[in-house]
């Protein structure tokens, strides 16, 4: 199988805007679709409530007419327009798909941060990981929620293994991001952050990057859009990742990033499994 995992800061955007940044998460997406893959995980759709509009719909059927798709958004009294999900699934595969809450804190579980697609053998779900803010506002809250997603993602396990991807928002060790030293207290890699992905892991999880790639320097999946040379000096961090439960990590036959150019914040990752 081949899965791609993408939090597209905006789907309506990458679909109907024709701005400079627009034109270039159109040219990913059209990346996406050459790539042919089986399952694709999109995260930060910022759809309304009701979903993908009429338009979008027609253009997502024009761009990949083999697939099906699922979303989940963010709904009232969590914020509108904000985080959700989506998956685009190859229409052969039919899964069982749900939608599932795990006990968060505030309204992170009326975000629509998870996605889950059921297989005879395995499962594959997604995450859009909550932030945890400026000044870390929403640290705490994120801490319950890395307990209870990993409590989540291990009664997953036990019933069958697990493909789990996603922005998890934190960056795990020091290599994972470029400038380690500064952002000792920033959101995505403060000590409780990488505490509770490390706590993650411990449930039975493996990151299939470094499992494949060992401790390979100055890899990562978003570039800030604040900072006009992010991409060009590669100032970047390492926080979407593909795990898989750990006994079948060793059917995992790459696990990368995609190129998208010059586009800063995320690009794509992707996985190739043997399953």
């Amino acid at each position: 199988m081949k899965l791609i995992s993408w939090n597209i800061d905006s789907l309506n955007a990458a679909l109907t805007s024709d701005s400079a940044r627009a034109k270039l998460s159109q040219a990913v997406l059209a990346d996406l679709v050459a790539q042919d893959a089986d399952v694709i995980a999109i995260q930060e759709t910022k759809l309304s409530s009701k979903g993908p509009t009429k338009k979008h719909l027609e253009i997502l059927e024009e761009l990949f007419p083999q697939y099906e798709h699922t979303w989940r958004s963010s709904i009232e009294p969590a914020r509108k327009g904000y985080a959700g999900t989506m998956f685009l699934y190859k229409k052969e595969l039919k899964p069982e798909i749900s939608f599932p809450e795990i006990g968060a804190p505030t309204t992170m579980d009326l975000e629509g941060r998870i996605i889950t697609l059921e297989f005879a053998d395995f499962f594959v779900t997604q995450v859009y990981t909550p932030n945890a803010g400026d000044g870390l506002k929403r640290l705490a809250d994120r801490q319950v929620w890395d307990q209870k997603y990993a409590a989540y993602l291990q009664e997953l396990d036990l019933q069958k293994p697990v493909l789990a991807t996603g922005d998890y928002n934190v960056a795990h060790h020091e290599i994972d991001l470029a400038n380690p030293a500064s952002n000792r207290r920033s959101p995505g890699f403060t000590d409780e952050e990488r505490a509770g992905f490390t706590n993650l892991l411990a449930k039975g999880f493996t990151d299939t990057f470094r499992h494949l790639h060992g401790d390979l320097p100055h890899q990562y999946t978003w570039w800030a859009q604040r900072s006009k040379t992010s991409k060009i000096n590669n100032t970047g961090w390492r926080i979407d990742y593909w795990l898989t439960s750990n006994r079948i990590a060793d059917k995992v036959t790459k696990s990368e990033m995609i190129d998208s150019g010059t586009r800063q914040d995320h690009t794509p990752i992707i996985l190739e499994i043997d399953l």
